[in-house]
């Protein structure tokens, strides 16, 4: 039996985690859908709530999730236009990833660790 390299078994066209964390790498992007899982918002309202975001940065990862399926991209005909996104069942999907995250981030990875676990006599 031949020994695989990691690629070769982490790709996203056979692997599910590789593939789930390619799009989830993309900079902005767990950002974007925990946003939009408070429900459909406009495009100024996720620029405001990702300082530092250019518009043409937001606009490129709101494109890649709409054709990924992952949101929805509504144009209302008023005046003066308006175009709200919003989650489709497959980026609902993705919330119990974000809200890990989250978690995760909040126990290990932010300043206040009170509840994290003692790493005291643990192998560095």
């Amino acid at each position: 039996m031949s020994k695989r390299t990691m690629n070769e078994v982490h790709d996203c066209q056979g692997c599910a985690v590789a593939a789930t964390a390619e799009m989830l790498m993309q900079k902005w992007t767990p950002l974007i859908v925990h946003d939009l899982s408070e429900g459909p918002r406009r495009f100024t309202e996720l620029e405001h709530s990702c300082p530092g975001i250019s518009p043409r940065t937001l606009s490129e990862r709101l494109d890649m999730l709409e054709r990924a399926d992952i949101l929805v991209r509504r144009s209302f005909p008023e005046s003066p236009p308006r175009v709200e996104y919003a989650l489709t069942p497959k980026g609902r999907g993705l919330l119990p990833i974000i809200r890990e995250m989250r978690r995760y981030g909040k126990s290990w990875l932010l300043d206040d660790h009170e509840h994290a676990p003692s790493t005291a006599g643990a192998l560095v």
